[in-house]
């Protein structure tokens, strides 16, 4: 095996050894197996183009575009263009398994299940670092720094990791790398050639040996000084545990039993929102029985959004605590208020895994087993230490509030701090948000008139439609377009409200979680992805945080919802919704989202229908036929890259072949030049220093011509030879069929792998390479002097006098 061939191996075997640490993150393992034959398919790539020879570039791109090409291979053969190029279809796939990877990521606890997101990630990051790995260590002979993406690879691994990823991986990651740079020391020993020494009998090493060393020392120090830095690495941190795990072992967090305190960092739980709204499977998230005697309320909350920094809205970061035996009263709630106690058990799915817990608002008391933090502010609780929500069951006791549309427009101002906290709005909003806002709401005397307006105008009389197919956003631009398009779902709904009632001065955050689902025949009710759902909470003094329903066709409006007192409607909007309950249902709603056209009115017994959106729909999202046109026409570039050398060779040929042959001494010398990279396709290397008689005799004893094509080759040279020294040279013609029958005769004499290789890759190719570098560096030339020869001509033109006047 060759130096380059060991070194392309050990740096595809480095970058599995750092892959390894991932391991603990997914399972099964089986996409280690798919990262390693794809990974050894694009090092053999690389080591191909490397023979060929290509230049450097040349060879990172041809991995590049097999790597490309293996994976459309497996994860889009259906939608590639012969199963293998990716056209439009495949890059459209491959572009919803990013997303829905990177929403799994977020979605699943480690060990998280390889979906076929989570494995596209997985092996195209295993694919990226090892061809970085293989360019830096094999194609550029640098090992060092390939350290740097393995690093980067392992270091992915221990930061996801629950503990860190362990000391084994870390050494099986640092041997990867020691490999790797040993068997580059060994490369470059290779590379100084045999060392003679004195006399003595033959042996190995015997050149060191007779300088009192030895031929293996400098491997044996390479050794040892691997060794020594390995147990450094293993051996400091275990002296020093003050300095703390690091990416090499466990974080503390301090949220174990028996703290009192602890942080939940500000993760964003909306990942998945979008895709589960979009499954085409309406799985069963969970299910449960309750006393209540009405569900509609009965949203099950999974987190309080109250940050919102112009970006997106996340949850601040608060202090955890331990889950108490019975919760705090929410905060605001008067005792003037109307209450329901209601007893609900919840079971979760088996593939059910996040580290919320789905509660309904606000819960009282939690029974249920595990490693469960609770946090105040938002009254949530977060699984510790790995604790997530797979196939639970636990019992909750929740209040069901049911204020009064007078107790909540008589509601006294909040406190300063509460105001404060929950009034912030980024300067990035556009001021488009809170002119919308003062417009829609301009003849409401309260903060719950206002907020009453603005639901009604999203829900009903603003003109906007239900659509989960539309880009996902929660940013300011995100709001304002969503306010120019009209179309969006939860996530625009209950972001955009929630913003503008801020810029009211109302507090309002914004609660992810599930509707109350559907009533099955067992009694039990179901709740599935389809019924993930986003709604703002605005805070009212003696109710507290209060639910609200701003998205058409989705969930329930509230009772409280409806003034006792209805405003005079808009000219020719449609009627908002029909006279509101007096009493509760006495049975759950079967069916607690209405149909696409329809919202469900506070009552519960109709829905109202919604005003029909003028405008056509959003586009089907076809490709255009210039897209399929730059498309394909990169398709054919990508083919037709690795045929480059022999579509150059063919040219160049024809081109010094037919010119005016021997007549002239450019056609001579033509001619010859192609007869010395003919023999270079071969595997002859040309050589300056010979005269053309002795070329050609190197020629014909190399390449075992027969006497047909010996004799060919030696009236070229002598050609030549006239063409060089002759005091007054003679055309000779017929100097192209000679360089034929030469080719021929060396084409008969070669195997088929060099036959072949001759033909697809010639070696003579890196002539190219050499012309682009001779431009490259006489254009880097002459930027360089422009700028000092500009500069003297103008100062010459300024001391040259001018014209004299009369």
């Amino acid at each position: 095996m060759s130096g380059r061939a060991r070194l392309a191996l050990c740096a595809a075997v480095a970058t599995l050894c750092a892959a390894g640490a991932l391991l603990p993150l997914v399972e099964p393992i089986s996409w280690l197996i798919q990262a390693a034959v794809l990974l050894a398919l694009v090092t053999g790539v690389g080591a191909a183009a490397r023979r060929a020879p290509l230049a450097g570039p040349l060879v990172i791109g041809a991995q590049a575009l097999a790597g490309v090409l293996l994976l459309t291979l497996l994860f889009t053969p259906g939608e590639a263009i012969l199963g293998l190029l990716p056209g439009p279809d495949a890059l459209a796939e491959f572009s919803r398994l990013v997303q829905a990877g990177v929403r799994d990521v977020g979605r699943y606890a480690s060990p998280a299940p390889v979906t076929p997101g989570i494995r596209l990630l997985l092996i195209a990051g295993v694919l990226v670092i090892g061809l970085i790995v293989d360019a830096l260590a094999v194609t550029y002979r640098s090992a060092a720094p390939a350290g740097l993406p393995l690093l980067a690879l392992y270091s992915v691994a221990a930061g996801l990791s629950q503990g860190g990823a362990g000391w084994l991986r870390f050494l099986i990651a640092a041997a990867g790398y020691l490999l790797l740079l040993l068997a580059e020391g060994r490369d470059r020993l290779s590379q100084w050639g045999r060392v003679f020494g004195g006399a003595g009998p033959p042996g190995r090493g015997q050149g060191f040996a007779a300088l009192g060393g030895s031929a293996l020392a400098p491997v044996r120090t390479g050794r040892r000084i691997g060794a020594l830095v390995l147990g450094i690495a293993l051996v400091v941190p275990a002296l020093l545990p003050s300095l703390g795990g690091g990416l090499f072992g466990a974080s503390g967090s301090g949220t174990g039993p028996g703290g009192g305190g602890g942080t939940i960092s500000a993760v964003n739980p909306l990942v998945s929102l979008q895709d589960s709204l979009n499954q085409p499977e309406d799985k069963e998230v969970l299910n449960y029985r309750t006393t209540a005697a009405d569900t509609r309320d009965l949203y099950l909350r999974i987190v309080a959004l109250d940050q919102f920094d112009g970006t997106t809205w996340k949850p601040s970061e608060r202090t955890v605590t331990d889950v108490p035996e019975r919760l705090p009263g929410p905060p605001g709630l008067s005792s003037s208020v109307d209450l329901n106690r209601v007893n609900t058990s919840i079971s979760t799915a088996e593939w059910y895994a996040q580290n919320w817990l789905p509660l309904p608002y606000p819960a009282s008391k939690v029974d249920i087993s595990g490693r469960w933090r609770f946090e105040p502010q938002g009254r949530t609780l977060v699984g510790d230490r790995g604790q997530n929500t797979h196939g639970l069951q636990y019992q909750v006791e929740s209040l069901q509030v049911r204020p009064t549309s007078q107790q909540l427009a008589n509601a006294p101002a909040p406190p300063a701090d509460l105001l404060r906290e929950y009034t912030k709005v980024p300067r990035s909003l556009p001021q488009v948000v809170r002119n919308t806002a003062r417009q829609v709401t301009r003849s409401a005397p309260t903060a719950y008139a206002k907020a009453v307006k603005l639901q009604d105008w999203f829900a009903l009389k603003g003109g906007f439609s239900y659509n989960t197919d539309v880009r996902a956003g929660s940013g300011s631009e995100a709001i304002a377009r969503f306010l120019r398009q009209k179309q969006g779902f939860c996530v625009h709904f209950s972001f955009s409200m929630a913003a503008m009632a801020r810029t009211l001065g109302i507090p309002a955050r914004v609660a992810v979680g599930f509707t109350p689902g559907t009533k099955q025949p067992d009694g039990t009710t179901s709740v599935g992805l389809k019924d993930a759902h986003a709604w703002p909470e605005l805070y009212f003094q003696g109710i507290g945080w209060t639910r609200f329903e701003p998205t058409p066709s989705r969930g329930s409006i509230p009772d409280y919802a409806y003034p006792d007192t209805p405003d005079t409607p808009d000219p020719g909007s449609p009627d908002p919704a029909p006279s509101r309950s007096t009493a509760p249902s006495e049975d759950p709603s079967a069916a607690p989202s209405c149909g696409p056209d329809e919202q469900r009115s506070g009552s519960g017994k109709a829905c109202v229908s919604l005003p029909a959106e003028s405008g056509s729909g959003p586009p089907d999202g076809g490709s255009s036929p210039w897209t399929i046109a730059l498309i394909a026409l990169a398709g054919a570039l990508v083919l037709l890259l690795p045929a480059g050398p022999l579509l150059w060779r063919l040219r160049i040929r024809s081109g010094r072949l037919a010119g005016p042959d021997g007549d002239t001494a450019a056609g001579t010398l033509a001619a010859w030049r192609e007869l010395l990279d003919t023999a270079w396709d071969f595997g002859i290397l040309p050589d300056e220093s010979l005269t053309p008689r002795k070329a050609a005799e190197r020629i014909i004893r190399i390449g075992d011509l027969q006497p047909e094509p010996a004799a060919a080759a030696r009236r070229a040279a002598a050609a030549v030879e006239q063409i060089l020294y002759a005091p007054q040279p003679q055309p000779v013609s017929g100097l192209a069929l000679d360089v034929q029958q030469v080719r021929a005769g060396l084409r008969a004499g070669a195997s088929r792998g060099v036959r072949l290789r001759a033909q697809l890759a010639p070696r003579s190719a890196a002539r190219l390479r050499w012309a682009w570098s001779a431009r490259w560096s006489a254009l880097l030339l002459r930027c360089r002097t422009s700028r000092p020869v500009a500069a003297a001509r103008r100062a010459l033109a300024a001391l040259r006098p001018g014209p004299r006047r009369a």
